[in-house]
Formats: structure tokens, sequence, C-alpha cells
């Protein structure tokens, strides 16, 4: 059995709280594996980095010998968590969820042994408890209470539309672990209000409370906002090997080491190593690449991570074009027209933004005039930023 302070510095890695410590310690002290769940309502196909904060955390306890419950909220995912939401969220088709559901099922086992994995889904408990069931369970709550929730008092101070269905949800993600009987909960920053519904109620149906533990919500590649997909921020865990890889080279070194905490799998003492090289003079950018192979190589394979380390080093220090390079035609016109028209830049003001800042290229020369302008019969390589690249025929 792993020591208690040393499961205890690889739980609290990178976490943000961890509430209440002291009874954690004395679940860990009983030595039985623990019941550790984590819930993810598959609200979209695809996953990205972000998400995988807590289930890299899944990972952590598994390596300890710990009990992981992935729970996949296809009841809840119907109703629509309002954390962090000014507004109601639509809630999904059962036919969504079923489908997204599958595709989480598929990606998580890139980080989770699925011989060590229970998967649950929260529709197992909540449809036979019914109309009865669900009404005595909002009994266990008030709407004073409810209104203590950062967001809902916001939008009811605001004067903005609460569905009474949203107040359900807290409920339904507390009793989700009085069903599971879970000792240790996992959820992000903005979740803290639900997850600490779980311990009430747990206590209420006779059951030890579960230990929370908070993890941080991971910055996307700006650095400033959360990952988000609507953002265009994002790292997708289905992406391609040289598209991961590429995306992770683009961070800053600042956002490299967050990154490092919350994403790697190294030692905390391997990562101390490297911050102790780069400050006595090593180039960041080989430790980045360490952690751009490591995560292609999760998500992909050891060969994957290799070939996108070669195809980025050809492409961006010797200059050599990607092979998969589309080629397009579009209406000739003004440089940033065709940009647009080649869906290199969304809009032409944005265009335009990137030819005012050097980041366009035609056949590999800098264009810095936005009154450039390419004629019918022209065939040229356009270039926007480090990484779009496009063959394009003038007509």
């Amino acid at each position: 059995m792993v020591a208690i302070d040393s499961q205890l510095a690889l739980i609290k890695r990178g976490a943000d709280e961890l509430l209440i410590e002291s009874e954690l310690v004395e679940k860990l002290k009983s030595g039985r594996s623990l019941r550790i769940k984590a819930g993810f309502d598959p609200t979209a196909p695809d996953l990205h980095l972000g998400h995988t904060v807590l289930i890299n955390k899944l990972r952590h306890f598994q390596d300890l010998g710990h009990h992981v419950m992935f729970l996949i909220g296809d009841f809840t995912g119907m109703i629509g968590d309002p954390s962090g939401k000014n507004a109601t969220r639509p809630p999904l088709s059962r036919e969504q969820i079923l489908e997204n559901a599958d595709t989480y099922r598929q990606q998580v086992f890139k980080i989770l042994d699925p011989q060590k994995t229970e998967v649950c889904f929260n529709s197992t408990w909540f449809e036979p408890l019914g109309a009865a069931g669900m009404i005595k369970l909002a009994a266990r709550h008030t709407v004073a209470r409810m209104l203590e929730r950062d967001d809902f008092s916001k939008r009811y101070g605001g004067g903005q539309p609460i569905a009474i269905h949203e107040f359900l949800y807290p409920l339904c993600q507390g009793y989700d672990s009085v069903a599971m009987k879970a000792d240790v909960e996992l959820g992000g920053t903005d979740q803290k209000f639900n997850l600490l519904m779980g311990r009430e109620l747990q206590k209420h149906y006779g059951q030890a409370p579960q230990c929370v533990l908070m993890m941080p919500l991971l910055e996307g590649l700006d650095g400033v906002n959360k990952m988000s997909k609507s953002l265009g921020n994002y790292i997708g865990i289905a992406e391609s090997p040289t598209e991961i890889f590429g995306k992770l080279m683009s961070v800053s070194d600042e956002l490299m080491w967050r990154y490092y905490e919350l994403l790697s799998f190294r030692g905390n003492d391997e990562i101390a190593r490297f911050k102790r090289e780069v400050a006595d003079g090593r180039n960041p950018r080989d430790v980045k690449v360490l952690l751009g192979q490591e995560i292609v190589t999760r998500f992909h394979s050891a060969k994957d991570a290799e070939a996108a380390l070669a195809e980025f080093e050809a492409r961006f220090q010797r200059g050599v074009l990607p092979d998969d390079m589309p080629a397009i035609s579009v209406a000739a016109g003004s440089l940033a027209q065709v940009l647009k028209s080649a869906g290199l830049t969304p809009s032409t003001s944005d265009a335009l933004r990137m030819i005012d800042g050097g980041g366009v290229r035609v056949n590999g020369e800098k264009v810095g005039d936005r009154a450039t302008a390419l004629s019918a019969g022209d065939c040229v390589v356009l270039q926007v930023g480090k990484r779009k690249f496009a063959r394009v025929t003038l007509t």
C-alpha cells in the first residue's frame, strides 16, 4: 500500500481545493479501495484537453489502487447543467445523449484502464425513481438554499429567467453520489455547489459524506479563457497527431508549466527538474517538445508522436510545406477576400488584421500590404500564421 502522505501528494497535485482533507486521510487510513466518482454530461461529441484534467485525476486514483467510477449523465444531460451559465441551457435529446456517450467511452479509455473502470449511467437509478421519487428528492432542499448558488443568485437578481428543472440538476448530481456510494467526487471549481450537495444528501441517507476534490479549469491556447470549443482555443483529443502537437508547441512558455501540472503524467520531481534546467538556460522549446510527444502518444501512439515532431521541425524550422495541404479554387480578388474564400480566415476583417500583423505569406514571402490582389489564373501557396496552408488556384 502506498503511504498516506504519498497518496495525498498525488491526489492534491494541481487541485484547487480539497474538502475535507482530514476526512480523506481517515478514509485512506482504512486501507480499503475508495469509490471515486466523476460525472460527465455528454453534451458534445468530442472531448478536449480541458475535459481530461478530471480524467487524469481519476487515473491518479486508479494508479493508487482505488475504484474509479466514470459516470455518464445520460439522465442529467437531458436537464442541462446551468453551472456558470447566465441563461437556461437547452436540454439535449435522448438520441444526442446516447450518441455522445458512446464517443466518450471510446475516448476516456485512452487515459483510464478499462479493466479498472466502472462506467455508470445515471438513468439506471433515476428512471426507476419515477415522479414520486423525484418529488421526495426535491423536498430535501429549499429555494432559498438554491439561490445561494452564485449563478442562480445573479440571474435571479438580474431578472433573468430560471427554469424549475434547473433546480433539479444539483439535486440529481447529489443523488448520484448516494446511488454510487461515493467516497470522493471530483469536479471543476465551477461545480462546488453541486459537489457539496452530494455530501448533504449522503448524510440524509445515512452514508458517510463524500470528500470533494475540485480541479481548476484549464486555460486554452490563448492563456486567458478556459479551454472551449466555442472560443476556438481548444486542443481536441480526437484531432490528428500533427494538429495536437502543433497546438501544444504554440502555447506560451509560462502556460506550458500549467499544462505539465494538469495534463502530464510525469512525476513532480521530474517537472521540477525541467523548471530548474530552463531557469539555468535550457531552451523551453525542448521541454515543450517532450510534453507534446507525451500527449500525442497518449491519444495516438509513440510512432505518431515522432512523426508529428518530424513534420513540425520540417515545416517550421526548414520551411518545408505540409504534404496534406488542401488544394482549393476560389475567385480572384483582393488577398483578404481570397484568404476568407479559401477558409484560411473566418472573415475579410480577420484577414486584414493578419496581413497588417505580418502573419500572411504568399509563396513563402511575407505580404504586409493589404491592397495586394491576386489575379485569375494564378496558382499560389497561401500561409496564415504557423499552421494554416492552402494551395489556391484563382479563377
